[in-house]
């Protein structure tokens, strides 16, 4: 086993921000706990991506990052928004909705190359 890098906790917040906004969504409580959690994790969230976009160095990085990152780093502020309580109206909570399918889908694997490999392993 390896340590954990930053990219690794990183990834884990961001799944953690992906579950919390789509628990706000389907209307589970937030409550002061939660809440903290939110913030705490879409502020560390948002500084990671806004350091790793400035590393990016060649246009062929930015090109295959760059949107991605600034969806992370929207959904960050949106959750935050959230969690502090600022109005969500059905605009915005379709944009949220929006966002969170794409970094979901960006995020998934292709689970038929997956499936492909473990099946040459059996």
């Amino acid at each position: 086993m390896r340590e954990m890098s930053e990219e690794d906790v990183s990834l884990s917040k961001l799944q953690l921000l992906i579950i919390m906004s789509k628990g706000y969504l389907k209307g589970y409580p937030l409550g002061n706990y939660r809440k903290e959690a939110v913030i705490e994790n879409a502020e560390q969230v948002a500084n990671y991506v806004k350091k790793h976009l400035t590393g990016l160095t060649s246009k062929e990085e930015m090109d295959q990052d760059y949107i991605f990152h600034l969806r992370v780093e929207l959904l960050a502020v949106m959750a935050k928004a959230f969690a502090e309580g600022y109005p969500m109206g059905e605009f915005r909570r379709h944009a949220l909705e929006d966002n969170l399918n794409y970094i979901c889908e960006a995020i998934t694997f292709d689970s038929q190359a997956y499936d492909m490999k473990f099946m040459k392993v059996a």
